[in-house]
């Protein structure tokens, strides 16, 4: 059975401790793997306000799922997701290759974006280090 990668989008109560969404994410990535699915990657993005109620809430928390599964683990992980009262909202779509690309190539963008930014501030700190001991030189 061929294997394809899906995106899946999960709005969970924001309203819920911690440790409550963390044990939720983990029971979803239970579900993926435990169908025959390989999880790529998890992004969390946190809590975030809604544009409109969801569920009488207003903050919900945000976690997309990066995976490798064949088709039948779909309506499993969508049962889960309808079952649980906590996930006001879900999506699962199927990446084609030109997704993927435009993924990896927003990462690599949003890491050298990174890495631009620490290092001037290394360059700050080393100035600063060698002021300091032209300083201390001095006296």
């Amino acid at each position: 059975m061929k294997n394809n990668v899906y995106e899946s989008a999960v709005l969970i109560n924001a309203a819920l401790d911690d440790e409550q969404i963390n044990n939720i994410i983990a029971r979803i990535k239970e579900t993926i793997v435990n169908n025959g699915g390989e999880i790529r990657e998890v992004e969390n993005w946190g809590r975030k306000r809604l544009a409109y109620i969801v569920k009488k809430s207003k903050i919900g928390y945000y976690v997309i799922f990066r995976f490798d599964a064949p088709s039948s683990i779909i309506s499993k992980l969508e049962r889960f997701c309808t079952l649980d009262e906590y996930i006001l909202r879900f999506l699962t779509i199927r990446l084609d290759s030109d997704a993927l690309q435009q993924i990896e190539k927003n990462k690599k963008q949003s890491l050298s974006e990174i890495t631009e930014e620490v290092i001037p501030s290394e360059t700050e700190d080393t100035k600063t280090k060698e002021v300091n001991e032209i300083v201390d030189n001095i006296k």
